[in-house]
C-alpha cells in the first residue's frame, strides 16, 4: 500500500502558488489515471486506485501546509500504514524552478509542512520527490515568496517538474527509489 501526499494549501486563492507544488503534482497524478480526487477522510481529499499489486491512495491535506502532519497521522492511522509506505511531494526553495530530486528519508530540513509530518509520526523514514521552485529573490522573504502564484514563464517551466515528479512517484510505487534517486538526483552540467 502506498500512501502519497502532496503538500499544498487548500482554497482557490492558493491553487497555483509556489508552495503548492505538492498538490499540483498529486493532481496531475489523478488526472493521468483518471481519478476524481472527491473522497474526504483523514483530513485530505483523496481517490483511490491500484497501481500493479499495490494499493494507492492520492491525497491533498486540507490542514494547511504548517499543519500537514495533522492530516498525515490521521490518513497512516484510518489505512494502517507505516511510514516507509509514505511518500510526500512538496516544494523546495533550495532547488531551482523545474529541479525534481528524490529521497528515501532524513531531515526535513526548514520546510514546515515537512516538520509538521515528521513531529506528528515520529519518523522521518519515507521517501519523498522535492519540486524545485526557487531561487527567491535576496529582496523577498521566504514566506511571502511561496505564496506568490507562478507567473507564465514560471508556470511554463514547471510543467516538465510536474511531469518528472509524476515520474518519481510512479517509480517509488513500481518498487524503484534507487532507480528514481539515480535518474532525479544526477546534477546537470553547467
Amino acid at each position: 500500500m502506498w500512501l502519497v501526499v502532496g503538500l499544498g494549501n487548500p482554497g482557490e486563492e492558493y491553487s497555483y502558488t509556489r508552495h503548492n507544488a505538492g498538490f499540483l503534482v498529486v493532481q496531475s497524478l489523478a488526472r493521468q489515471w483518471q481519478l476524481p480526487l472527491r473522497t474526504r477522510a483523514g483530513r485530505s481529499r483523496l481517490a483511490e486506485t491500484r497501481r500493479g499489486r499495490s494499493r494507492v491512495i492520492l491525497a491533498l491535506p486540507q490542514t494547511y501546509m504548517n499543519m500537514s502532519g495533522q492530516a498525515v497521522l490521521a490518513l497512516l492511522t484510518k489505512y494502517r500504514a507505516k511510514p516507509e509506505n509514505l511518500i510526500v511531494v512538496y516544494d523546495d526553495l533550495d532547488l531551482d524552478l523545474g529541479q525534481v530530486r528524490v529521497r528515501a528519508g532524513g531531515s526535513p530540513g526548514s520546510h514546515k509542512g515537512m516538520k509538521s509530518i515528521v513531529e506528528s509520526i515520529g519518523s522521518q523514514a519515507f521517501p519523498r520527490v522535492r519540486v524545485g521552485i526557487g531561487p527567491k529573490p535576496a529582496d523577498t522573504e521566504a514566506a511571502v515568496y511561496v505564496l506568490e502564484e507562478f507567473s507564465s514563464g514560471e508556470w511554463e517551466k514547471l510543467q516538465p517538474a510536474l511531469a518528472a515528479a509524476s515520474q518519481a512517484v510512479e517509480m517509488i510505487i513500481d518498487g524503484e527509489l534507487t532507480r528514481a534517486m539515480n535518474m532525479f538526483n544526477r546534477r546537470k552540467k553547467q
